[in-house]
């Protein structure tokens, strides 16, 4: 069983929690905490915390005893970075980039305990829709209602004088074939502009 934990917004640059996070792989987690405790790096106490906490996740949700743990792997990714200035002489500006990591933690079983299940019961889901029985409707629609709308064709639409066109059918949302056509009124209003 794997337990996980994560540290987000570290304010360190992720290559100074590497040199830390490289000490501690595949050690066994109180080995590794002992380790941090002698090293002289700043970034050990982030990765103490973070080491910590997947320790109690352990032991508090799945039941598992902290020295029976390792720590399978250990990851450190670059976070956002915060921009900065500096003044300098002559009133120029420096820029300073402040970089945050995040750090994720597996920690591991060294021999498996046969504890599969978390010690907090899942919730049970509820039932479908499909296993309840379904009630038919007692309204029924009449014939009449039931008929099929039939989309009119473009010889219905001719009338008297006029050439209607389908909109659907015309380029540019059928501007110039309005009514008069390309003559007239909707030439003046619809004529393209050119340049």
């Amino acid at each position: 069983m794997e337990v996980k934990a994560k540290a987000k917004f570290i304010r360190m640059s992720p290559t100074k929690i590497r040199l830390v996070a490289n000490l501690i792989k595949k050690l066994p987690a109180a080995k590794a905490l002992d380790q941090l405790a002698f090293s002289g790096k700043r970034a050990a106490g982030p990765v103490v915390k973070l080491i910590k906490s997947a320790l109690a996740n352990a032991e508090h949700n799945f039941e598992l005893a902290k020295d029976n743990l390792f720590i399978k792997e250990i990851t450190v990714n670059q976070g956002p970075t915060l921009k900065r200035w500096l003044p300098r002489a002559h009133g120029r500006a420096t820029p300073i980039r402040k970089q945050l990591s995040h750090v994720n933690l597996v920690l591991a079983e060294i021999k498996a305990s046969g504890q599969v299940t978390a010690k907090k019961p899942a919730i049970a889901a509820p039932a479908k829709l499909e296993t309840q029985p379904k009630k038919e409707s007692k309204v029924k629609l009449k014939e009449s209602v039931k008929e099929e709308i039939v989309e009119p064709k473009l010889e219905d639409k001719k009338e008297k004088g006029k050439v209607v066109v389908d909109p659907r059918l015309a380029g540019r949302h059928a501007h110039g074939k309005i009514e008069g056509g390309a003559k007239g009124f909707a030439a003046r209003m619809f004529r393209r502009k050119s340049g």
